[in-house]
């Protein structure tokens, strides 16, 4: 693995570098788990997108900048190492997007991929149903066929962003007679102001609505809205899935630039704080830098063959296969005890929320404490995921579920 980077990529990064100085807001947006964030955080994606610096990755003839995944990477250090907002269009962004250029019509990725760089359309994602958390393949919801198009009924829950988002993407059940559950399966896109959609948030632990329940009635859907061919949604969805665990999600440089402000917290904290937490410190600067080189030499072989499939569709964002189990274990529990050492070392006030005057960095460290409570269990619980690298890449026998 080469780390020198070459000329073109460290222009790009300085380019980057100079465009985040002078438009990432110097007071923080309030949270996008508010309507008014929510609000605020759509505006930064316009602004983004005013600059190609919303998708980077993407084809210029879709609002990127055609950039290579070292150069995505690279932009991913410097946005977060510059405290830029976070992204309201994740999900449509890192997981819908890099679906669609693998299993989309050209007319889908006309249609969908402009408005989604411009954040004129926010999407949430409805993976999830009561009683089919981890285990998708036993989801109930229903597509059922009608003239043009599809009928979709039943009930998503924990669909992220789902409160304030203006579509949504998902699994329906389209053929329920098929002899295992992972067969007959329809992956839709769907918007959510339709007739016969009810959309009820769901508050996280401190009230804000990160989450919303979908109840869906009978709810139209044409044709141009079934993401590759009905009944093989399972496939397309293990392709979604495995780009959420793996780089597209989660990039090295939110954890660096996390790791960075957690040692800055450490040469602030005052005289005879616990040296233990000095270890702790120390543990996630070196799990950050970890995950980093560990992403390298991911990047590095995907990128070892770009030559042989240059005209593909498909921007290069990282498909890892079930190696990307490793990525999402690993980064969800760093996540997990960056915060947890944070609000150590700031004591009760670190628990202040954002709106609070005295919440150290407007509350930032508790609201990602929060959200990192959920990193091992969404993207597919850390409990999966370890059973499919037993599986998958030990080749340890099937244990039990």
């Amino acid at each position: 693995m080469d780390l020198q980077f070459t000329a073109a990529e460290e222009e790009f990064r300085a380019e980057a570098r100079i465009w985040l100085a002078g438009h990432v807001p110097t007071t923080p947006l309030p949270s996008l788990e508010t309507a008014e964030g929510f609000a605020a955080h759509r505006e930064w994606e316009h602004q983004l997108a005013a600059d190609r610096w919303s998708v980077v990755s993407w084809p210029e003839k879709y609002g990127g900048r055609g950039a290579s995944l070292w150069q995505w990477l690279l932009f991913e250090e410097e946005y977060y190492r510059a405290g830029a907002p976070g992204r309201v269009s994740q999900n449509g962004i890192s997981l819908l997007a890099p679906t669609l250029f693998e299993h989309g019509t050209e007319e889908q990725r006309a249609r969908v991929l402009g408005p989604m760089a411009r954040g004129e359309v926010i999407w949430a994602q409805a993976w999830s149903e009561p009683e089919a958390g981890s285990d998708l393949a036993s989801l109930r919801s229903a597509a059922v066929r009608t003239d043009g198009g599809w009928l979709l009924s039943g009930q998503k829950t924990w669909s992220s962003r789902a409160a304030f988002a203006d579509r949504a993407f998902g699994l329906f059940r389209s053929d329920p007679d098929t002899a295992r559950p992972h067969q007959g399966l329809t992956y839709l896109m769907f918007p959510l102001d339709a007739p016969g959609v009810t959309v009820r948030p769901i508050g996280r632990l401190d009230g804000k609505p990160a989450f919303a329940e979908l109840f869906l009635d009978e709810v139209f859907v044409p044709d141009a809205d079934v993401i590759g061919e009905p009944g093989q949604g399972w496939r397309i969805a293990m392709s979604t899935t495995g780009k959420e665990r793996g780089l597209t999600l989660r990039s090295p440089g939110r954890f660096t630039a996390a790791a960075e402000r957690l040692a800055a917290l450490w040469h602030e904290a005052p005289e005879g704080t616990a040296p233990a937490l000095g270890d702790r410190v120390a543990d996630a600067l070196i799990g950050a830098r970890a995950y980093q080189l560990f992403t390298y030499a991911h990047a590095s072989r995907l990128t070892a063959d770009e030559g042989a499939a240059p005209d593909r569709a498909q921007p290069k964002t990282g498909d890892l296969g079930a190696e990307s189990s490793l990525n999402k274990v690993f980064w969800s529990e760093l996540d997990l005890a960056l915060h947890e050492t944070a609000l150590d070392l700031l004591g009760p006030y670190g628990m202040l929320a954002d709106d609070a005057d005295e919440a150290p960095a407007h509350g930032s460290w508790a609201e990602g404490y929060t959200f990192s409570l959920a990193g091992p269990i969404y993207a597919g619980t850390n409990e999966i995921q370890r059973h499919i690298i037993a599986e998958r890449l030990l080749g340890l026998p099937k244990g039990r579920r």
